[in-house]
């Protein structure tokens, strides 16, 4: 099977793109080094020439929610206009679990505006919500250190490895499920333990503050919102399994 991947250099998309290799199918990675702008739609129709199924998995820097809003609909909108023009039979877009009320964080309102646009058009869509990476609590360290310290907010996880994120992907293009998936690790517990198993796996001596964010999308998050509550599908290595062979 053809399948193109939108993000395919990214932490997700890469992942995608061995899974898929890896199975067998023919991939095909859409960036404007390859000639696609999937953000203008420049390129699409010729880089979908002969694709069955398309993963989105692009990502952008910014949280403002506008700036990221404007790219994720973007480029679900275009994928599905040329999508159907190109004959694509489903689109699979990685999102994240439990964000619905949470647009009081930008970045993830424009997730939300992102799962709306890919549903809207003629090819059929398949939504995959995953908890966060085991990755997070080490992008947190790089993201949020200042001097020795490192700022971690007060919430519960239940991350997943990127590399399960990445065959439930594959599963689901090579599938026919219509709707949302929601996806998680087998296993709960706190973002400041884990950034703090982090730092000791990379030799730092970073200090780990918890911090108390306002806001009700803080309020709902530490709550539990963004853990999976018996509507998840939980799936691969706990956090302790994953860094231990990293």
């Amino acid at each position: 099977m053809k399948v193109a991947v939108i993000g395919g250099a990214g932490l997700a998309g890469r992942h995608a793109v061995a899974a898929l290799e890896a199975a067998g199918d023919e991939v095909v990675v859409l960036s404007r080094a390859t000639g696609v702008d999937a953000v203008t739609g420049a390129g699409l129709d010729e880089g979908l020439a002969g694709v069955e199924v398309v993963i989105d998995a692009a990502n952008v820097s910014s949280m403002d929610r506008d700036v990221a809003s404007a790219f994720f609909t973007s480029v679900a909108g275009n994928l599905q206009t040329a999508g159907a023009r190109a004959g694509v039979r489903r689109i699979v877009t990685l999102s994240i679990y439990g964000i619905d009320g949470l647009e009081g964080r930008g970045y993830f309102a424009a997730k939300l505006a992102q799962e709306e646009a890919a549903r809207r058009g003629d090819v059929p869509s398949t939504i995959l919500r995953a908890t966060q990476f085991h990755d997070f609590g080490g992008q947190l360290m790089q993201w949020t250190r200042k001097g020795p310290v490192v700022g971690v907010p007060i919430q519960p996880v239940q991350t997943v490895a990127i590399e399960t994120v990445a065959a439930h992907l594959v599963r689901l293009a090579h599938g026919d499920e219509d709707g949302t998936v929601n996806l998680a690790g087998p296993r709960p517990d706190t973002l400041i333990r884990q950034v703090r198993r982090h730092v000791r796996a990379a030799g730092k001596r970073y200090i780990s503050v918890p911090l108390w964010l306002p806001g009700r999308a803080e309020k709902l998050i530490r709550a539990g919102a963004l853990v999976p509550r018996g509507d998840a599908v939980l799936d691969g290595p706990d956090f302790e399994t994953w860094l231990a062979a990293r």
